[in-house]
């Protein structure tokens, strides 16, 4: 099972915008759970928004209202649209991948992960 691959970050000045996306073949199905999760050094991970096998998706509450998650209709890519980032979103961002059409309660329960793609927000 090939990984996921992220790609789309960058540095962008707050209150600017970032779409990333998460090359995703192996998992284009509708027995996955995909998320992203965002990981710095002193907040740890935080799943950031999750689209389940039935393509309902969950947002943690600091993404609600400015990010979105979605996929292709193939599901081979997960994008991730952020709006109006703020300097505590900049972190590096994981695509990771569950084999369950719920998502997993914890982080660590995803069993598919990406390189991830690091977002940098400036004032």
């Amino acid at each position: 099972q090939l990984p996921p691959v992220e790609s789309g970050g960058g540095s962008v000045q707050s209150g600017g915008s970032l779409r990333l996306s998460c090359a995703a073949s192996g998992f284009a199905h509708s027995k996955y759970c995909m998320g992203w999760i965002r990981q710095t050094p002193g907040k740890g991970r935080e799943e950031v928004a999750t689209l389940a096998g039935d393509g309902s998706a969950a947002y943690a509450d600091s993404a609600t209202g400015r990010f979105t998650i979605s996929q292709d209709n193939d599901r081979k890519t997960l994008y991730l649209q952020m709006n109006d980032l703020k300097s505590e979103d900049a972190a590096m961002y994981y695509c990771a991948a569950e084999y369950e059409t719920w998502c997993p309660r914890l982080v660590d329960e995803y069993d598919y992960w990406g390189q991830g793609t690091q977002v940098t927000v400036s004032e």
